[in-house]
């Protein structure tokens, strides 16, 4: 389900307030979902109505925190991490988005917006760092065609990096509800 479907194509989605916290109980409560074992939410980034609706509205098992490498994103990623911390949200980890480009001829990497923002910011906020996704052409083809990187290259590298992350997640919740 995407908001993409709710608006025309070229229309933007400028709301606030009472119009954003509609559209999230509709999303939230009107759409049949069927038997779910998790739903995830991708959010734009910052501490605006949309987090902090669902985090006062829907019972969070954790949120996951994904970040490009570079200083300005982090600084964003950062008043996240503070929000969901003072709302005492279990942050499940950080994920580095677009750490390494990874030429498709030659398969070179090259860490274009730096490497270690993400793995720095887990460290000092005492977050545990959940993996890599490279940059990739592949990665955005099969996204404007709709198709998972595990579903569309599967035991690529790009789909490895996919797959460890949701390993990932899936442990640290598995640990959070037997702490619980």
């Amino acid at each position: 389900m995407s908001m993409g479907y709710l608006v025309r194509q070229d229309a933007p989605v400028a709301w606030r307030g009472m119009m954003v916290v509609k559209a999230l109980q509709q999303l939230l409560h009107e759409v049949d979902w069927g038997g779910l074992d998790m739903l995830v939410l991708d959010l734009p980034p910052g501490t605006g109505d949309t987090q902090l609706t669902i985090a006062q509205q829907v019972e969070l098992d954790g949120v996951i925190i994904v970040s490009t490498p570079q200083d300005v994103a982090l600084k964003d990623t950062l008043k996240g991490i503070s929000m969901f911390q003072k709302m005492d949200i279990n942050i499940l980890g950080m994920v580095q988005n677009m750490s390494t480009f990874i030429c498709p001829q030659c398969n070179h990497q090259t860490n274009i917006f730096g490497f270690k923002g993400a793995r720095k910011a887990c460290e000092e906020h005492n977050l545990h760092f959940l993996g890599d996704v490279p940059l990739h052409e592949r990665i955005c083809d099969d996204a404007d065609r709709g198709k998972p990187t595990v579903a569309a290259e599967p035991g690529s590298q790009n789909a490895d990096a996919f797959e460890s992350i949701a390993k990932e997640v899936i442990g640290r919740l598995e640990a959070s509800a037997i702490k619980t």
